[in-house]
């Protein structure tokens, strides 16, 4: 027997949330992209929006940009900063879970921003939290605020989403920051993706199926050289360490695309090169130099998005529409998976359109 609960695919609580780039519309996001550019023109007008304001930055992984991108944005609005950096400095480390630690934080702060090495963790602290909570990147799964900085500085430096050949290169199977951006670029008419690396990163079946239950047209690749005469974005990954339970595999592939000038030589004079950074080495420092390097722009955009967001959620009182999942049909098998080491987490999958396939809401794994 299926049980089925009417309830948000992604966010279950009252409170707006943002887990995924999916969970704002199209003109959503067109809208956080003037409020952006605004506050860019404007920034004395958006002085003291959030004065009184707590925001909370929860960062269970290493970060540099966006946990400092996120308190820069709320101390630029005005409001205040509590943060928790590092597992090893909150009781996670005692054994808390997401969950409780999502109705502890929503005591003290009004809005909580969480970066977490396990797939999902960002939805269990959403389905328990009183707050909005914006997903900071939960393991290899997502990480729509780099999306938001991601389109922002396309629109800026395109002038337009529509009928732009991306590539993206490097690690495309865990590399979170890809997957939000093709999820995102997916909306616009026109647009193609080249997917650039070696076998063993490959894109996951849950991108790979998106694309194609949309008719997106793709193509895979593992020659740089040979795609980039085509591309009018190059998007460049680092390949992740921290994601590799096999160093060996991981010495292997790590250099797999170093880009340098002389790698640029057949690309388009417009083509714009991007990167969420930290790079390690593949991209060559003197690529800074060219004209078509936006990687540093992104990281102001970064910012900039972030204030708008934190705006908007504050402010929302529309919540998206609800969908039905599936609990305990199936038991989600990817060891990254949250749903792996929280205390009682009801497993829930969702069907994809209405096929026979479902996903586990937490992390994107097809039921097996």
């Amino acid at each position: 027997m299926r049980l089925r609960i009417n309830v948000t695919r992604k966010v279950f609580n009252m409170k707006r949330s943002v887990i995924d780039i999916l969970d704002l519309s199209v003109a959503e996001i067109d809208s956080l992209i003037q409020t952006a550019t605004d506050i860019m023109d404007h920034p004395a007008k958006y002085a003291h929006a959030c004065d009184g304001k707590i925001l909370a930055t929860l960062f269970f992984e290493p970060s540099t940009r966006t946990r400092l991108s996120f308190e820069s944005a709320m101390y630029s609005l005005g409001g205040h900063v509590i943060s928790v950096p590092g597992s090893s400095n909150s009781s996670v480390v005692k054994g808390e879970s997401v969950a409780d630690t999502a109705h502890t934080v929503s005591c003290y702060a009004d809005i909580i921003a969480m970066r977490h090495p396990q797939e999902g963790a960002a939805l269990v602290l959403a389905n328990a939290a009183s707050i909005p909570i914006i997903n900071a990147g939960d393991g290899g799964h997502c990480h729509p605020t780099q999306t938001l900085a991601d389109l922002l500085t396309i629109h800026r430096e395109m002038g337009h989403f529509d009928h732009l050949t991306i590539g993206v290169c490097g690690d495309l199977k865990y590399g979170r920051t890809v997957h939000s951006l093709i999820e995102a670029m997916s909306r616009y008419p026109g647009v193609r993706f080249v997917m650039i690396s070696p076998e063993t990163l490959r894109a996951p079946t849950f991108v790979r199926d998106a694309l194609n239950r949309k008719q997106i047209p793709y193509r895979e690749t593992t020659s740089l050289e040979e795609a980039m005469p085509e591309l009018d974005i190059l998007y460049m990954t680092r390949v992740q360490r921290e994601r590799f339970s096999d160093p060996e595999l991981y010495e292997r592939v790590k250099d797999s695309y170093i880009l340098t000038p002389e790698k640029l030589r057949t690309a388009k004079s417009d083509m714009r090169v991007m990167h969420p950074l930290p790079r390690v080495n593949e991209i060559s420092v003197q690529v800074d130099e060219d004209p078509r390097a936006c990687y540093f722009k992104q990281m102001l955009y970064g910012r900039y998005m972030r204030m708008a967001l934190i705006l908007m959620l504050l402010g929302d009182t529309e919540f998206p529409a609800p969908r039905p999942l599936i609990y305990d049909r199936f038991v989600c098998k990817n060891h990254r998976c949250i749903s792996q080491t929280e205390q009682e987490l009801r497993h829930a999958f969702y069907q994809v359109g209405d096929s026979d396939i479902y996903r586990c809401v937490y992390c994107e794994a097809k039921a097996k």
